[in-house]
């Protein structure tokens, strides 16, 4: 006797459905599973075996065989076992066969029967949806997170009981929604460039930073305010989109983080790993992959106060996701691609005591000292950051003065348009905004007049930038014109862009 059942599971971020079908046949009791289960998996015998007496139905006799398709993908996690224990006891006519056929089933069992969260509703239950289902259960736990997507009948069920009653039409349909969510582009848990005194520099090259979608790095001594600026960047940034801020929550949805009232993020992340995390937990990974920091700050801002002191392996795997917005891990359950779209941000003195190069403190560090703190910054890697920004500590007259500071809101409204700018510019290209841009395509959107062509070739060919930074200063002073609104670029645009490059000058003092 077979019976069918449709559940769902995770490939990276996406979900994607599962047939779950079930066989009786004569022969010594048990229940195999197979179809490439893991160990939490494979468990799920033993407890939709316990689940199923205990909620009062009979276990079907025979010898039980549960084949997971498609069966050359590794099937992760709990999610399943609503799925199989559905269509155990449609073996024996317990519950109609083919109704339980047009459900997507989702959830894990608890020994008594009762259902329990799972991690990734969100991007399973779109699966199904895109996969032609209109009606899903979900553990109750999860129904606020499953409510989230329109065009399903959604069923939450606290147990299997509730679940059986579902497939029968005994059953109602509960549509959750999550409580009434900010609107779209709060940023005021970002704090606001008003209360930074002084810094105009630096706030300037966050501001073309936020314009662009550019790297930003920091120089400069300690508490001169870099990780006070760094944290205010996400506070500038544009709303996200609907697309956007779905595709964010995909990824909190997968690793677990959307918490106990889930809802859609609609701010933009910010996400400050310390300085010891290791290089699984940064670009993800893991025995059951999971999206690390990098992914958790798509769509965001990446921070990396005091670059030096992460491992120099940390700091490398950061450049395939720099350049391609997106991350992939290879390990024995598969391939994973995880997005990985973000503004980095990072913080750094200028030495290991911090005040080389200061005026108010002696620097305590030989240049053998400095030469070694700076070495795990490499050559590539710097190449990869479009804005390179010395801080300096701010004078006590402008620390105690009154002058009020431009406030987040300013800076971000000729943000949003040179934003606008750029995608008018980019109708029917992949890319959205300068930083972008690849390097095949900066001649055509990046065009210099005369006098700033010639101004760039003179910096190139004075401090041997590679031809990475010379597209990076290219696209630079593309973000500067459209914050000017200026449609061609300039020679002045070149300039303040070339500016940008001083991590190069401290290297060769040091």
């Amino acid at each position: 006797m077979l019976s069918l059942a449709y559940s769902a599971a995770m490939l990276g971020i996406d979900g994607y459905v599962v047939r779950v079908e079930a066989d009786s046949s004569p022969g010594t009791p048990g229940l195999a599973i197979i179809g490439l289960p893991d160990r939490a998996l494979a468990e799920a015998r033993d407890r939709v075996r316990a689940a199923i007496f205990n909620s009062g139905f009979a276990f079907p006799a025979g010898r039980l065989l549960i084949n997971l398709a498609p069966a050359d993908i590794r099937k992760e996690g709990p999610g399943l076992d609503l799925a199989i224990a559905l269509a155990l006891l449609a073996i024996d006519d317990q519950i109609d066969r083919t109704e339980l056929q047009g459900i997507v089933v989702l959830g894990e069992l608890a020994l008594d029967g009762s259902t329990r969260a799972i991690s990734g509703i969100l991007p399973m239950v779109l699966g199904a949806r895109n996969a032609g289902f209109s009606r899903i259960i979900v553990p109750t736990a999860n129904a606020d997170e499953a409510a989230l997507i329109d065009e399903i009948d959604l069923y939450a069920a606290n147990s299997l009981s509730a679940a059986v009653s579902v497939v029968l039409g005994t059953g109602g349909a509960l549509r959750v929604r999550s409580q009434a969510p900010a609107p779209f582009g709060e940023t005021h848990r970002f704090g606001d460039f008003a209360d930074v005194r002084g810094q105009r520099a630096a706030k300037r090259a966050l501001e073309i930073a936020a314009a662009g979608g550019h790297n930003v790095l920091l120089v400069g001594p300690p508490g001169c305010g870099k990780t006070m600026l760094a944290q205010r960047l996400p506070s500038i940034l544009p709303p996200m989109t609907i697309a956007e801020a779905l595709e964010v929550t995909k990824i909190y949805s997968v690793a677990g983080f959307l918490g106990s009232q889930p809802g859609i993020i609609q701010t933009r992340p910010f996400r400050a790993p310390h300085h010891t995390i290791s290089q699984t937990a940064l670009v993800g990974g893991g025995r059951v992959p999971k999206p690390g920091e990098i992914s958790l700050a798509h769509f965001g801002v990446l921070f990396l106060d005091e670059l030096p002191e992460f491992s120099r392996s940390a700091i490398e795997v950061l450049r395939q996701p720099l350049e391609e917005g997106a991350v992939t891990i290879s390990r024995a359950a598969g391939t994973f691609t995880y997005p990985a779209s973000f503004t980095l941000v990072v913080s750094l003195n200028p030495c290991p005591c911090g005040f080389r190069g200061s005026r108010s403190s002696e620097c305590r560090c030989d240049d053998a000292a400095v030469e070694r703190y700076l070495a795990k910054l490499s050559g590539p890697l710097l190449d990869r950051i479009d804005l390179q920004i010395e801080v300096a500590r701010i004078p006590f007259d402008e620390m105690i003065g009154t002058q009020t500071a431009e406030s987040s809101s300013a800076i971000r409204s000729r943000v949003v348009a040179a934003r606008e700018r750029q995608q008018q510019r980019f109708i029917g290209s992949p890319f959205l905004c300068n930083g972008e841009i690849p390097g095949a395509a900066v001649r055509t959107h990046c065009t210099l007049d005369t006098a700033g062509s010639a101004l760039l070739r003179t910096a190139c060919t004075q401090r041997r930038f590679s031809a990475r930074a010379f597209d990076r200063i290219a696209r630079v002073a593309r973000t500067i014109a459209d914050l000017a609104d200026s449609t061609t670029i300039q020679a002045e645009h070149v300039a303040e862009a070339i500016m940008y490059r001083s991590l190069e000058r401290l290297a060769r003092a040091a």
